[in-house]
């Protein structure tokens, strides 16, 4: 046998003393920020481009640099050049805390990388998703016989799953003869107030946002179906169009609205459309005491649930779950030579044969380990905390004189003063002044053409005192600028 000389290369490992160092030193670094008490860290600040492209481009790829240093520069970058979502006083978007043990998931996941393609290359971790996927099937009523599913990279491609499944559903050979086969434009119908990943998956797929149809909202801002009956009647006696798919919401994205699910389910079933329901976000209340406004999820042909919202893990975890059996193997099942089939077909289920991804992370650790830790009822104190934390809000708000504009029961709070007086300029300048203050960060939102002040709930850790320093800085900016007319 040929004999080749041992060559020296870069020792992408490290030693085992040096590895230990450096997880040390970085996961000190991490606990220090993880742990910190409220008033040492800032939320938000003005960030400047030039600073954040020079600390990006400190290190030379040219050359080699040491690695406890790129790493504390890295962390020290992110703090700095970011806005801290998992800080108490961030009242934003969906951005919570994540939780410690799915933390350990994204550990764990990135040391020994368990490939999920193929049953056959991590069985473990492919029937852990196959548990979880059930067990959360089971909360939204999916019967057994009638349960199934896939993780998500994000709610993004969850709802491209489902428009991908309706469309398979509905037209049989649009696997193989694609959309063009089909005279009339496919129509999918939603809410006003739906997320835009609906219309992007329609254009993704090639339908178009033409294929899309808003329905208009009621007063509390739920899908009029009413308006959505109609509208499909009227699509159907249309030579240009075929419906094929309804789309509910379950906590918009904007002012928390949920719609009226079983309503929603009568009409898809009586016009015999798909119905899926994005529940990305407001689908955590399913282990709440409002449960019942989920009522009709059950009856659903498929939904979104992004735990990276509401369940609190890191991003980005999603599900697509689904009550046909079918329907998953039906749209992305493939075969080729090069991926083993060792598994028993009848029995297991490869995961790159069942979703748009092919190769992919172990998604699933990330909700099972909180899970197996703390269990349903962890989780139902955990979000129900949240709940009550919104609800504590919205009193606070009305005792100091601000006026809420949406009716959700989830933690999102649309607001304004009445010495605003529509001056939608001095909406926006308020809120850029709390967010640049570095004490909290938040939003805005148009609710019925009115530009308000939006806070959320997204942090298991989000405490009372949070809520009435909040309140305190919130009335003292609207004061100053009342006052002194400075913006």
């Amino acid at each position: 046998m040929e004999q080749f000389e041992k060559k020296a290369v870069l020792n992408f490992n490290f030693s085992e003393s040096e590895r230990n160092t450096i997880v040390q030193s970085v996961i000190s670094d991490l606990e220090t920020i993880y742990s910190a008490p409220r008033e040492e860290l800032k939320v938000s600040k003005v960030f400047s481009k030039e600073k954040a492209k020079d600390a990006a481009n400190a290190f030379s790829f040219n050359q080699t640099n040491d690695a406890k240093k790129v790493l504390l520069h890295t962390i020290n970058g992110i703090k700095g050049h970011g806005v801290q979502v998992t800080h108490p006083s961030y009242l934003g978007l969906f951005n919570p805390r994540p939780n410690f043990p799915s933390i350990m998931a994204d550990i764990i996941n990135s040391y020994l990388n368990p490939q999920l393609a193929a049953w056959s290359h991590a069985p473990y971790a492919s029937e852990i998703e196959r548990l979880v996927i059930s067990e959360f099937c089971k909360k939204f009523g999916y019967t057994e016989g009638n349960q199934d599913g896939t993780f998500c990279t994000g709610g993004a491609e969850s709802n491209l799953t489902a428009v991908l499944c309706a469309l398979q559903h509905r037209f049989p050979n649009i696997s193989e003869y694609g959309i063009t086969n089909y005279d009339k434009l496919p129509t999918i119908y939603c809410s006003l107030e739906s997320h835009h990943s609906i219309e992007k998956a329609a254009r993704i797929v090639g339908l178009g946002k033409r294929s899309v149809v808003k329905i208009p909202v009621n007063e509390d801002l739920t899908m009029d179906t009413e308006a959505l009956h109609d509208q499909i009647k009227i699509d159907k006696n249309n030579n240009n169009y075929q419906p094929f798919m309804i789309v509910g919401t379950a906590g918009t994205t904007g002012a928390g609205a949920m719609d009226n699910l079983e309503e929603i389910s009568k009409i898809s079933k009586e016009e015999g459309l798909w119905f899926h329901v994005d529940a990305a976000y407001g689908g955590g209340i399913i282990v709440t005491g409002i449960k019942d406004l989920m009522k009709g999820v059950e009856s659903s042909n498929s939904l979104t649930l992004d735990l990276h919202k509401f369940f609190s893990v890191p991003m980005a975890t999603s599900l697509f779950l689904t009550s046909n059996t079918n329907v998953l193997h039906q749209t992305f099942g493939v075969r080729t030579a090069y991926m083993p089939e060792d598994g028993d077909p009848n029995t297991v289920i490869d995961p790159y044969v069942h979703s748009i991804q092919w190769s992919r992370r172990f998604i699933g650790l990330k909700i099972y380990l909180p899970l197996a830790i703390f269990g349903w009822e962890g989780y139902s104190k955990m979000l129900s905390h949240q709940i009550e934390m919104g609800r504590v809000m919205r009193k606070f708000l009305k005792e100091n004189g601000w006026t809420i504009k949406n009716q959700s029961e989830l933690p999102i709070i649309c607001f304004t003063h009445p010495d605003l007086e529509k001056d939608y300029s001095l909406v926006q300048s308020i809120v850029d002044q709390i967010n640049d203050s570095g004490e909290t960060w938040m939003s805005t939102y148009p609710i019925k053409g009115e530009l308000t002040l939006r806070v959320q709930i997204a942090n298991y850790e989000t405490q009372v005192e949070d809520l009435e320093k909040f309140i305190s800085f919130l009335s003292k900016t609207l004061k100053k600028n009342l006052l002194t007319n400075t913006y």
